[in-house]
């Protein structure tokens, strides 16, 4: 016992370690410990609206309001993430070729290119947010119920940018407590503010939605300040002084050639999660559109975990390429392909056994709940495979090679699950439930394809 709180302490303490010298079994553990409980904290951002919101007076409406919008930050979280794994390959490669002075200039240069790009987009959410709910498949009235909610958190795109870019950089380094700890910051601000904001105390109005929204907005900004002090003032492997922003047109290009393919890989996954949900609002109505959206909260609260495990294979990659260890990476690859597939069958027996319960939790509409409960056991079905397909898909990332995964999502989103969606509901007449058979199916399609790839090794020849 005393050896495991031992380990616990070293991968949470952000020592840091030689991911390439090390055993793999102590690498992929050390970084998926602090990996997997970042992005559980991501995911409570989420769950944490839900809770409170869906106990408003106009629930419906206001689960409805919180899921469409997170539909449409995802593209948002799309080029965030897309710019982080940038980040990381570029930051990993040059930490495993011991040379991290340019690894935070990579970071610097990746920071200045991700805050330009998000804040203009954020500012077409925040002038059209009602038009936007409606054209997500809202009704006229529920738009105008949740658009400031929308409104705020479309704004606040350039907090969630530097949360999940600063976050890939400190991954990159091998440094995942760092990240780790900027979202458990983050999401106890949420969690105290969220009752405050949107019920008020003392002084404070009650907000309802909107209060929802300022509550992360807070939150997630406090986060990003405890980031911004480690990054830019405290003592760690990456530190950036402030002369590295000065634009490096040489190592942007470099960083368009990376991140680009990654955006548009997570822009295709999230654009066709955005039809899917207008998909069943459309066929299903209100409560259809309110259950799935509950049973997508509750599915990504467990999958955001095996990703953080997963980003540990992008670390190992990128470190190990750049000590040309490739063997060493590869290996690495499949140790956290196992560890993955125990969690996600552990998390797929949780929700076929307590799928009531955890439904229950969130709302008190039998209407919602019988739709969000069909939805999770649908989907659960494939969690095996989602938890194979998302490390092989990191493992692309981290070596830099973000074109076969985005094709790859091209392939399985775009050409095999939209159209099955739309099949399946509408010309079958299958309705919502259509769509949640074509989630599976797509996932399990893309894993087979990826592992294949994978196994074919172009990855091991990119160089960043």
């Amino acid at each position: 016992m005393t050896k495991y709180i031992a380990f616990l302490k070293r991968a949470f303490s952000g020592e840091e370690v030689d991911y390439t010298k090390i055993t793999i079994r102590s690498a992929v553990l050390l970084l998926a410990v602090p990996m997997m409980l970042e992005m559980a904290m991501e995911s409570v951002f989420a769950l944490v609206d839900l809770y409170f919101v869906g106990h408003l007076k106009e629930s419906g409406y206001a689960i409805q309001t919180v899921g469409l919008t997170e539909s449409v930050l995802s593209v948002m979280y799309s080029i965030a993430i897309g710019m982080s794994m940038a980040a990381t390959a570029l930051v990993a490669r040059r930490i495993g070729e011991k040379n991290p002075e340019q690894a935070s200039r990579s970071a610097a240069q990746v920071l200045l290119v991700s805050f330009i790009i998000t804040f203009i987009l954020s500012l077409f959410g925040v002038i059209y947010a009602e038009e936007i709910l409606i054209l997500m498949g809202s009704k006229p009235e529920a738009a105008a119920y949740g658009k400031d909610f929308t409104r705020i958190m479309m704004g606040s795109s350039v907090i969630i940018m530097l949360l999940f870019l600063i976050n890939g950089i400190f991954r990159g380094a091998g440094n995942a407590a760092i990240a780790m700890k900027s979202l458990w910051i983050a999401n106890i601000a949420n969690i105290i503010l969220c009752p405050i904001l949107i019920k008020g105390l003392g002084p404070i109005p009650a907000m309802g939605l909107t209060g929802a929204a300022l509550a992360t907005t807070i939150g997630r900004s406090i986060g990003v300040m405890y980031q911004l002090y480690h990054l830019l003032v405290a003592d760690t492997q990456i530190r950036i002084a402030l002369p590295y922003f000065t634009p490096d047109f040489k190592q942007i290009k470099g960083i368009v050639k990376i991140a680009t393919p990654g955006i548009f890989q997570f822009v295709i996954a999230s654009c066709s999660w955005i039809f899917l949900a207008q998909l069943v609002a459309t066929t299903g109505g209100e409560n259809a559109s309110a259950g799935y959206q509950t049973a997508l909260r509750l599915m990504m609260f467990f999958i955001l975990p095996a990703w953080g495990l997963s980003n540990a294979a992008s670390t190992l990659v990128g470190q190990n390429m750049g000590a040309n260890e490739m063997l060493r990476a590869e290996q690495a690859v499949m140790k956290t392909v196992k560890y993955n597939v125990i969690f996600m069958l552990g998390v797929s027996l949780l929700f076929f056994l307590l799928g009531d319960f955890l439904v229950g939790f969130f709302t008190q509409e039998n209407e919602i709940k019988v739709v969000a409960k069909n939805a999770l056991h649908i989907m659960s079905v494939g969690f095996i495979f989602y938890g194979i397909g998302m490390v092989l898909i990191n493992a692309f990332n981290g070596a830099g090679d973000t074109w076969t995964p985005t094709w790859v999502n091209f392939f399985g989103f775009w050409l095999f699950q939209i159209p099955l969606a739309y099949f399946l509901s509408k010309h079958f007449g299958m309705g919502p439930k259509g769509v949640f058979i074509s989630i599976p199916a797509a996932e399990t399609l893309i894993t087979i394809v990826a592992f294949v790839l994978f196994k074919k090794g172009r990855w091991k020849t990119v160089k960043v």
